[in-house]
């Protein structure tokens, strides 16, 4: 037993250098974070003319990126230019959804058949509420050989850098359009970074959060404001509740093509059985606590 239990510590130690040094030897591949309209190809946001932003903004939009990258000029102006767009698309709006895909950290919403029936209901019950809204993806890795280490090295930290630029940028909306409602959503291993950046902006009373299906080892930081789901109600995210035995079975199932008992939907990183990790809007047990949610946080506009 001891030599499995000196085996298992090695592996580890091996797999976390190899990590650090695959992070730290490989070069950059992109900043941070990267925010993508939400569309057919989840596309950049828009190039738009920036003499229509007042100087004010634009000022406060080179203060966010200095004190996040000043040391890096080119991060440093494509950071500042990301907000002056998000700034431009969302000045119009009552409310900006911030996505934050599950896996590792580079889909986004158009990859989620889940999530998209989600935004769907959300933004017809914030229509039906009288609000406005825009929806936006927050890429926070590339999928590259050096983004998968560092999104493993990130989740294992809590995403402090994600955390951070994703907070930096609703800080900044909040900042300079008056009355405008940030909701974070966080789809499985994206719920922590929507828990993280809540906590930073916990004093921010503008900014809610949304969650499904948070991996079982994440405890929420910050439950005002936020709505964390780990059921459908149709049957336990086993994933959300660490229930390694029902993962494995159904794991083996689908791989052996054994027959199946009950109801085994729901998936983590594509290839492994999660049943219940799986919410889509008509389920019971999403729409009613979401449209609960929205109508006694923003009421009727």
């Amino acid at each position: 037993m001891s030599a499995q239990v000196r085996s298992l510590k090695i592996a580890v130690i091996l797999t976390v250098v190899l990590s650090l040094a695959i992070v730290i030897l490989v070069p950059p591949s992109s900043v941070v974070g990267i925010t993508l309209k939400v569309g057919p190809e989840g596309f950049p946001l828009p190039q738009r003319d920036f003499s229509l932003v007042p100087q004010p903004v634009m000022d406060d939009a080179n203060r966010f990126a200095t004190e996040l990258y000043g040391d890096y000029q080119e991060t440093c102006d494509d950071f500042a230019s990301q907000l002056l767009m998000t700034y431009l698309e969302a000045v119009d709006e009552d409310v900006v959804v911030f996505f934050n895909s599950g896996g590792w950290g580079w889909n986004i919403l158009e990859a989620s058949p889940q999530w998209t029936s989600i935004f769907t209901g959300i933004q017809t019950e914030l229509a039906d509420l009288g609000y406005t809204s825009m929806l936006v993806n927050y890429q926070r890795a590339a999928n590259t050989v050096r983004g998968y280490f560092e999104e493993v090295m990130s989740m294992i930290s809590l995403y402090p850098s994600q955390a951070k630029d994703l907070a930096s940028r609703i800080e900044f909306l909040t900042r300079n359009i008056e009355e405008l409602k940030i909701i974070i959503v966080g789809e499985s291993n994206g719920s922590i970074i929507a828990d993280s950046t809540m906590s930073i902006l916990r004093n921010n009373q503008q900014v809610y959060s949304i969650q499904t299906g948070p991996p079982f080892w994440h405890k929420n930081v910050m439950r005002d404001r936020t709505l964390v789901l780990k059921s459908n109600e149709i049957i336990p995210d086993s994933f959300s509740q660490g229930d390694f035995l029902m993962m494995i079975a159904s794991t083996l199932e689908a791989l052996f093509a054994l027959p199946q008992s009950g109801d085994q939907s729901g998936k983590i990183l594509l290839y492994f059985g999660a049943p219940g990790h799986d919410y889509y809007w008509q389920q019971p047990g999403v729409y009613s606590q979401i449209t609960n949610f929205l109508q006694v946080n923003f009421g009727i506009k």
